[in-house]
């Protein structure tokens, strides 16, 4: 299965950067760490609650050992903007079968904070869900069979029936390569997870060649569920494009509106990404540039919705667009 390449993309022209971008790197955490993005947000007890994935180590071993030292660590902030990184890590999976648990994502329902991780293990990638009420202990409620990640929880039942996105591996069924896809799944009690289903497929989006899959928990509006996804394409002509030597790939967020009453039904979708890499800390000195990864919109009173994402897999980052903005963007393209 052959990748046409995507070329030129660029982001929404609703979408407002922070000036204040990376609002949090490894330079402003009380601990060893070389990265901090892919980071859950949500609001929680009138605080803002950024937990985030933290690479730690030297700079120099992530490059020459990724991904064997992660945990993730927890900030508060008042505004949503400065944060304040609390003086350890708050929760690590480490034993003879995990690996470690990162990317996490989180979802506030019935007044408890939700968080869905990944879980690289010895067998392979699950997908965790725990609950906390103070992010100093978490009880884990399930970890899926391999290979299933980036799940994120919708902040209230539907139908009686917690529901999730995610993305499974298809590697063979989808030709033995990446081609894979969000997929749907409830549950009774965020325990035991079925009646699975296909959301969205890498065909279905205009700027992917490569996978596709959820990003930030989705948010309710009187439209449907605003949701986004992260579309990735791969171009053979890149090069060495972050501390690796060879990074072809390239990580956008985009926009679709779901079904209230039918998350598995997609009512409108963005044709264009939301987000794209742009700006120099999405396209440079990363650990793998050009990518954006959103883990968390937050609505505000005033019809401004945050965006969090990770950048360039080293820095965390803010985008800003009003809600009718991004209904219309879904709705009317």
């Amino acid at each position: 299965m052959k990748s046409i390449p995507i070329g030129n993309l660029i982001s929404s022209s609703v979408i407002r950067r922070h000036p204040d971008n990376p609002i949090l790197d490894a330079s402003r955490v009380p601990y060893p760490t070389a990265l901090v993005f892919n980071a859950g947000v949500t609001k929680f007890n009138g605080k803002y609650v950024m937990v985030f994935r933290n690479d730690y180590g030297s700079v120099e071993r992530q490059t020459l050992e990724p991904h064997h030292t992660t945990d993730l660590g927890v900030a508060f902030s008042d505004d949503g903007v400065h944060w304040e990184v609390q003086p350890k890590p708050c929760f690590k999976l480490h034993d003879q079968e995990i690996i470690r648990a990162y990317d996490p994502r989180l979802t506030v329902i019935d007044g408890r904070c939700y968080m869905c991780f990944a879980v690289d293990t010895q067998h392979g990638i699950r997908g965790g869900v725990a609950v906390t009420d103070d992010f100093v202990t978490f009880e884990i409620l399930s970890l899926s069979t391999p290979d299933l990640r980036n799940m994120v929880l919708f902040p209230e039942k539907i139908d009686g029936k917690y529901v999730r996105l995610e993305r499974p591996f298809t590697v063979y069924s989808r030709g033995g390569v990446d081609r894979f896809d969000m997929w749907i799944s409830e549950s009774p009690d965020l325990k035991y997870w079925g009646n699975s289903g296909l959301l969205l497929a890498v065909e279905d989006v205009a700027f992917a060649n490569d996978k596709i899959g959820p990003a930030a928990p989705p948010i309710k509006t009187k439209f449907g569920w605003l949701t986004s996804f992260h579309a990735v394409d791969l171009d053979p002509a890149r090069g060495k494009n972050g501390w690796e030597p060879s990074w072809k790939k390239r990580y956008t967020a985009g926009l679709m509106m779901l079904d209230l009453d039918n998350p598995k039904k997609i009512i409108g979708m963005y044709k264009e990404p939301l987000l794209a890499p742009e700006v120099s800390y999405e396209t440079e000195g990363g650990f793998r540039n050009n990518v954006i990864f959103p883990g968390g919109m937050i609505l505000e009173e005033d019809g401004e919705v945050k965006i969090y994402y990770g950048a360039a897999d080293a820095v965390e980052c803010l985008a800003m667009a009003h809600i009718d903005e991004l209904i219309q963007l879904c709705l009317n393209d």
